[in-house]
């Protein structure tokens, strides 16, 4: 998982990327590209796809950093945005090549199948991304079947706290297949890839 990154690093960032500096396009790359590749792998199901997806999105990135802008939130869910959205837009294609190819399904089939794998990256990035302590509580009790109190225990946190942890956690996750189906871009996010 990348660290945080300060709106202040984001800021920086972009103005390096607009002057066209090498360096900053590497060291975004370092930060994100295991985020990029396991997103769209998680939407695609494939290696070279998600590495294709994984070049695409920086080259996307190295070509438009006015794209960005940071009042619309942080450089991190711009990238995970950028590449949901990315490995979406390979994924119909590949299936609606497959479709008319074969003959086989429907688009419902593959509108369903689209949803699925965007819900499905969409919790990975926000499991990743949510604060440690929330994130700890959740393992504890999905993975290893804890309850609140065993949680707590385990934490060495009070009981309320726990339950207010496993709370956030879960309504963090929630959101997930709240989202519309990927396709049209935010506002302030400039063109689509």
């Amino acid at each position: 998982m990348a660290k945080d990154t300060p709106p202040r690093w984001d800021r920086r960032m972009q103005q390096r990327l607009a002057r066209g500096e090498a360096a900053a396009l590497g060291e975004l790359y370092d930060r994100f590209a295991s985020l990029v590749h396991s997103l769209a792998h998680r939407v695609l199901d494939d290696d070279s796809a998600a590495d294709q997806v994984t070049r695409e999105v920086f080259g996307y990135i190295w070509e438009n950093p006015d794209a960005y802008d940071p009042k619309q939130g942080n450089m991190r869910s711009w990238v995970a945005k950028l590449t949901q959205r990315q490995a979406v837009h390979r994924l119909r294609q590949t299936e609606a090549t497959a479709y008319e190819e074969t003959g086989e399904g429907s688009t419902e089939e593959l509108e369903q199948k689209v949803r699925r794998a965007s819900v499905a990256a969409r919790a990975d990035y926000i499991v990743t991304s949510m604060p440690a302590p929330l994130r700890a509580a959740l393992e504890l009790a999905y993975f290893q079947r804890r309850d609140y109190r065993q949680t707590a225990a385990d934490l060495g946190v009070t009981e309320d706290e726990a339950r207010r942890r496993l709370r956030l956690g879960l309504q963090l996750l929630s959101t997930a297949n709240t989202r519309p189906l990927e396709g049209t871009s935010p506002p302030g996010y400039g063109r689509s890839l």
